[in-house]
Parts: C-alpha cells; structure tokens; sequence
C-alpha cells in the first residue's frame, strides 16, 4: 500500500509501563498498588495515509486486530461521572467538553485547533482514509446546549500512530482544544465510553516514551477510542488508544502523543503545536 512516512520521529522520553475499539474492553478502577517496571520497545517510524492514496488501499488493511484490543478490566470498577454532573479537579476544564463528540456510535473525537482550519481528531482504527463519518455533538445527560449532527471527511488517517483527522462539512459553534507537549500530574479523558452520553474519567500520569503517554487509574471503556488527553490546563496532550490493564488494578492505559501526530501528519503544522 501507498503510503508517506513522516521525516523525523519522537525521541523517547524515558523508561515506563506498557500500557477501544469496536469490541475491546479496557478500565482503571482503583489506584495501581505496584507500577510494573517495563521498558518501551523501539521507536517505529510513523506510516500515514494522505488523500492522495487511494481508499480502496486503505479499505483493503486489516485493522479487526486493533478494535479488539485491551479486552481486560483495571480494577473492580470503571468510574465515569456525566459531563455535567462533574465537581472534582478538572471542573474548570469542562468547557473542553463542547469540543468533544460521538463518531460513528462507536468511538470519540475532538475539534482541535490548527493553522490549516479546524479538525476532529480521532484514533486510526476507527475509520479508514475517505470515510465519511457521522459526528454528534453535545449529546451528553442534561445537555447545556442543542446536538449538532454533522458529517466529515477523513482526510489523514494513520495506524504508526494511530490517529485519524476529520474535516467537517459543518462547523460546530465552540471553541476547538489546544494541542501541547506538556504533561501534568493528573489528566483527565472526556469521552463516549460505551456510546453512551458524554462522561469525564480522570487519572495519573505515568509517563512517555516511543512517542506515546501512559496514564494509570483513567478509566476507558469501548467507544472510547480516539478521545483527548487532556492536561490539568485543558490541552490536548495526546488521544486514547490501547490499554492493558488487569482486574487488580495493575498495568497502564496508553494513547499516542499530540508531538508525534504533528510530526507524522502533512495536515498540522508544528506552530499547531507549543510548549504550554
């Protein structure tokens, strides 16, 4: 298959955990007692797919591996709260939420900010280059506003990393999330876990490396798939990919950095992405 590697990939950040999503099922219930020590393996170079490469290359990959992955538990419970329900310590980050929806029924995107216009990020494996998808906005328990259902046109789509990039036919009225490179302590996942209305789950920040971010006790259920990291300050730090984790509460859930998507995408531009 046709495809356009990107020039330069992430230098590893450091020593960390190994760590949906059609069919997968991955959850951090209680606090991670012991952090299993375990080294990132190698860095791959990134593959995207661009829309000069044909649909029916793209159509013709085997991703059913990457929508059954994570089907284990991390700890006893999932822990979501609905969006507007929520009081704990991202409360003033919820304004990120408006900029978060459904896609397709079965994975969650975000409008972010870029210097080409306005896009929806997602996973890779929940859509394939030249889709058209479905995107619902403000479908959330008590709404604060009215749904936009709209369509788009994935226009990047990639699986080393694995995210996907949807512009909209029709342009929601908030305000797109910022993209950074820093982390903080504890972050949070606003996402359609299940498919259901808009929940918030948050959690500790492990660390990264191999151009992707760890974070245990951070609930993901399917549905999941492609939703933000967001730091404390509200910025997208990275999307939701991958979890193992064990019913003990042990292992780590993990998603690709927003750096290593700017640098593997021809769409975003580095000045899309800064140190804040």
């Amino acid at each position: 298959m046709a495809r356009r590697p990107a020039s330069a990939f992430l230098t590893p950040w450091g020593p960390l955990l190994t760590g949906t999503v059609l069919l997968g099922l991955t959850a951090c219930g209680t606090p991670v007692p012991v952090d299993p020590p375990l080294v990132c393996g190698n860095a791959k170079r990134p593959e995207v797919s661009s829309p000069d490469v044909r649909k029916s290359d793209v159509s013709s990959l085997d991703v059913s591996n990457l929508k059954v992955r994570g089907l284990s538990q991390c700890g006893p419970t999932a822990d979501f709260t609905p969006v507007n329900s929520y009081q704990g310590e991202f409360a003033d980050v919820l304004d990120r939420e408006d900029a978060v929806a459904l896609l397709d029924g079965r994975c969650t995107g975000t409008l972010i900010e870029a210097s080409a216009g306005p896009v929806v990020i997602t996973a890779g494996h929940c859509v394939g280059l030249g889709d058209r998808s479905l995107l619902v906005f403000n479908f959330e328990d008590n709404p604060d506003g009215e749904q936009l259902v709209t369509e788009g046109t994935v226009i990047e789509q990639s699986l080393e990393p694995d995210y996907a990039l949807i512009r909209l036919d029709v342009l929601p009225a908030v305000m797109p999330v910022l993209l950074t490179t820093q982390a903080s302590e504890r972050l949070a996942i606003i996402q359609h876990a299940r498919g259901k209305p808009k929940a918030i789950a948050e959690g500790r920040y492990l660390d990264a490396c191999d151009r992707q971010v760890y974070y245990v006790d951070l609930d993901t259920l399917v549905g999941s798939s492609g939703a933000g990291i967001l730091t404390r300050q509200g910025y997208l730090l990275g999307i939701h990919t991958d979890g193992d984790c064990d019913e003990k509460g042990g292992g780590a859930n993990r998603g690709w950095t927003a750096e290593a998507i700017v640098e593997a995408s021809e769409y975003l531009q580095s000045t899309d992405i800064a140190e804040r």
